[in-house]
């Protein structure tokens, strides 16, 4: 459930400067802040940040930081969580809209009765859910951590895995246990088209798949690499390959194209003649909105204490359990 801003606390629009970059630089300065950015952000965004990263890294560097404004260039939930690990800090997010569309599929009140269905069951929810969520679960998970995280918990507990159903298949594949599944996706991996990989795939022969787990079944088959952003970044440097067909959001094409210049990476296409591949929500957030929210100090993340206290408990486990 997103935080819901008085009308006054909208930032005013008004003229920026010729310089964006520079006015960012000399704002950061001023509030002692830090820019965190994901993978998805838009190229001038992951320029200007002082850290990217995927959610696992994004949440370790919120847990660390020592500057007392959070600039959060990401999705809602993402800045949740920085604020639920730093109540005491400004946490801005440059567009308050700019949602997640795995973390709607996963209302509190519905999955609150499924979750009292299931009294047995421990609940392991993935990050993209929202602080409500959170506060329900017992251990939060990454794309990162979450084979890790279920390995780890004993064999014959129960598990409600929430709320990505696609990577809850990729952890019984990978771990071999039974979770009981919450049906929720995110749009963007579920757009991918098996038929347009295979195409591509018969255009570039010498080109390797790499796929993040949130993808349906049909496209990770087609992959020779499954793994986070962090871990599909890491990989196309380390593969001796020289091209790829990357299936997740394509933004992260711009840190690999930065790391390894001399590689070719051709983003997976949608199932339409569309650009549905980009995360519509990521894509909000902008250069101008960045500097607005730091100029304004705000659009800011609040949440009540009660909420944050039951949320930040699965967050600290899940940082214990990946360490």
């Amino acid at each position: 459930m997103f935080t819901t801003l008085l009308p006054q606390q909208t930032p005013i629009q008004s003229s920026l400067p010729h310089d964006l970059f520079e006015a960012i630089d000399g704002l950061k300065r001023e509030l002692n802040a830090i820019i965190l950015a994901h993978f998805y952000q838009d190229p001038d965004i992951q320029d200007v940040a002082d850290y990217i990263g995927d959610s696992l890294g994004l949440s370790r560097k919120a847990a660390a930081t020592n500057a007392d404004v959070i600039v959060f260039a990401g999705v809602h939930f993402m800045a949740e969580t920085a604020k639920i690990l730093n109540p005491d800090k400004l946490v801005l997010l440059p567009d308050l809209n700019a949602g997640c569309s795995l973390a709607d599929s996963c209302p509190p009140d519905a999955f609150g009765k499924f979750k009292a269905e299931h009294p047995d069951h421990l609940v392991v929810s993935y990050i993209n859910c929202s602080a409500e969520i959170k506060a329900m679960s017992d251990i939060i998970c990454t794309s990162s951590n979450a084979v890790q995280i279920v390995n780890q918990i004993p064999k014959d507990q129960p598990i409600i895995f929430a709320p990505d159903r696609n990577l809850g298949r990729y952890v019984m594949e990978q771990t071999g246990r039974e979770l009981l599944l919450w049906q929720g996706s995110c749009i963007v991996h579920e757009t991918f088209s098996e038929k347009k990989i295979v195409q591509l795939k018969i255009e570039h022969p010498d080109a390797e798949v790499i796929a993040h787990p949130e993808c349906e079944p049909p496209v990770l088959r087609h992959a020779s690499y499954i793994g986070s952003t962090t871990a599909l970044l890491k990989y196309s440097q380390s593969s001796a390959s020289h091209s790829f067909i990357v299936a997740t959001e394509p933004g992260i094409i711009h840190q690999m194209q930065k790391q390894t210049p001399d590689k070719h990476f051709i983003p997976a296409p949608a199932a339409n003649n569309c650009n549905c591949n980009e995360c519509p929500f990521m894509r909000l957030n902008t250069l101008e909105k960045l500097y607005l929210a730091m100029k304004h100090r705000q659009p800011e993340i609040l949440m009540s204490e009660e909420i944050r206290v039951a949320a930040v408990r699965p967050i600290q486990r899940m940082l214990e359990m990946s360490a």
